[in-house]
């Protein structure tokens, strides 16, 4: 069984960071999806590529792959550098702008 161990981003739709501590090991699809010829659906008979496990920390999916001899592969997460201007979010509404504000 191959499967990977990452850590997910944040979702599109929130500037939140809930759910993004834990890591996860999922699993990789062992067969093509499949188109069904009467509704158009996409399915598949794998039941592994809908398994998700959670864990606290990298280590501890790290070990229970190796404890149940599954082929993990660690994808390291990109951290984005903060942006944080100098005079923040104050500083848009500051009295001694030099030009105007607009959008």
């Amino acid at each position: 069984m191959r499967a990977r161990i990452y850590q997910p981003a944040r979702t599109a739709m929130s500037s939140g960071q809930a759910k993004t501590k834990g890591w996860v090991l999922e699993f990789a699809p062992n067969s093509a999806r499949e188109v069904d010829p009467l509704m158009g659906w996409t399915s598949s008979g794998d039941m592994q590529s809908q398994v998700t496990l959670r864990f606290d920390s990298k280590e501890a999916a790290v070990e229970y792959a190796e404890d149940n001899n599954i082929d993990a592969i660690v994808q390291e997460p990109k951290k984005r550098k903060a942006n944080i201007r100098p005079g923040g979010y104050g500083d848009n509404f500051a009295t001694n702008r030099r030009g105007v504000w607009t959008h």
